[in-house]
């Protein structure tokens, strides 16, 4: 072998061990929480079906061909049996489905369902707390407090790091085994190793694409950005106009709204004559319906002299959602707005988001992304098996570093692009970093006196 070519081929083992060292180290960061955010998020794609399997006795009732009794007096019978202030209503989705009440009552907000046609109660749900709710606490971590949240946004970035480097490590060089086929058994590390590069390759685009569409709703840097692409006009995405005035109040504090309209303040009404009683909720859930609200829309209802009715809907189709907000008095539209209206960089976001929680294409999107969860819960899984079986024991078998220190050096340039966009990301990367430093120069100090 020539002097080139056997540089050539030191300099590659270099570069492979740099960038098998960092995978290691996004392994080691990620693959918990990715267990948990695949299970947690393969769950919540069918949120609806398991909410409604589980409630049954409670949100569904028996179609009827009889006229339902107004949503006023289903709003007065939900109220009578769990006392309380009301603050949303929800009509009913389909025939066979009760309207919903949510109320503020002394032992805290009740979800309260009422059958449509007979105006009985049929059974009570904490609000924002069915078992689907707290799945998807736990998979954005809020479950376990704001600061929780945070992590979030670091796991998605080390993510993002160990697909990138994980492709370069499953890239053939001229091999065919372990490619896109298994070789051994599962007694053999090459087995695991196998199914572990096998199933990264197939499902590594997944976890780019849950990872950056997830970002969104991160704490920092989805803060960051929402406030660039809405953070004008009263958080209203641009081409919206907002000719009437507005409050303090924002519309995600009485309900959880899209990404896009987290920063939107809610219009104010005009008080009419003295003593004028408006349109009531009757009047605003009729004024819906003829704006043609996809059905399943919420009613927020007015919070004081100067509040709104606000019917929302944000349906798996994206093309069908709207948030209007109604004057109580005269119960003219004093904002109308859909998808439609958001700028680019809110309408590719929300498309993004739709399609991570599995509602943009339907059975096809849940059935896709679920077996997509499951490949990352077998890659997570293949991945432990394997180190386990290659590990020195009693040691951590982190990947030897490479002969030529330069070239981890590169590869944090390359991270450091990736950092400064994402910066919790970034700032963990130096921590890593550093912790990298001391176990190398821990390691160098045991070989000096070894030697």
């Amino acid at each position: 072998m020539s002097r080139t070519s056997a540089r050539s081929s030191r300099d590659a083992s270099d570069l492979y061990r740099a960038v098998w060292r960092w995978h290691f180290y996004a392994g080691l960061i990620a693959i918990p929480f990715l267990i948990l955010l695949a299970v947690t998020g393969g769950l919540y794609l069918f949120k609806d079906e398991i909410d409604q399997w589980l409630n049954a006795d409670i949100v569904r009732v028996e179609a009827q061909s009889s006229t339902a009794v107004s949503p006023q007096q289903q709003l007065d019978a939900a109220v009578a049996a769990h006392p309380g202030e009301a603050f949303r209503y929800v009509p009913p989705a389909a025939s066979n489905l009760a309207a919903e009440v949510d109320i503020t009552t002394a032992d805290g907000k009740q979800a309260v369902y009422v059958d449509p046609y007979t105006g009985e109660v049929t059974g009570t749900i904490p609000y924002q707390g069915s078992v689907m709710w707290i799945v998807r606490t736990i998979h954005s971590l809020n479950y376990f407090g704001e600061t929780a949240s945070l992590i979030i946004e670091i796991v998605g970035g080390w993510s993002i790091l160990l697909v990138l480097t994980g492709i370069y490590l499953w890239w053939p060089r001229g091999r065919r085994g372990g490619v896109i086929s298994v070789r051994a058994t599962p007694s053999k590390r090459m087995f695991w190793r196998d199914l572990h590069a096998v199933t990264g390759i197939f499902v590594g685009g997944f976890i780019l694409f849950l990872a950056i569409t997830g970002m969104p709703w991160s704490t920092v840097w989805g803060s960051k950005v929402n406030e660039l692409a809405n953070g004008h006009n009263f958080g209203y995405p641009d081409g919206v106009r907002v000719n009437v005035p507005v409050s303090d109040e924002r519309l995600a504090e009485r309900e959880t709204t899209t990404w896009s309209l987290e920063q939107a303040r809610l219009p104010e009404s005009t008080p009419g004559r003295e003593g004028a009683p408006g349109i009531g909720l009757n009047g605003a859930v009729a004024e819906f319906d003829e704006l043609g609200l996809a059905p399943g829309y919420g009613v927020n209802l007015p919070s004081g002299p100067t509040g709104v009715y606000t019917g929302s809907i944000y349906p798996d189709d994206l093309s069908r959602q709207r948030v209007v907000h109604l004057d109580r008095y005269s119960g003219e539209p004093l904002l109308d707005m859909n998808y439609a209206d958001y700028g680019p960089l809110g309408k590719s976001l929300e498309w993004g988001i739709n399609v991570h929680m599995g509602q943009q294409y339907g059975l096809a999107n849940q059935l896709v992304l679920a077996l997509a969860c499951a490949g990352i819960v077998l890659l997570c899984v293949s991945s432990g098996v394997m180190w386990w079986k290659r590990r020195p024991s009693g040691k951590l078998g982190i990947p030897p570093e490479p002969k030529d220190p330069r070239r981890l050096r590169g590869v944090l340039a390359l991270l450091a692009i990736g950092g400064v966009i994402f910066p919790l990301v970034g700032g963990s990367m130096i921590v890593m970093a550093v912790v990298d430093a001391l176990v190398r120069r821990r390691g160098a100090r045991r070989a000096a006196t070894t030697a």
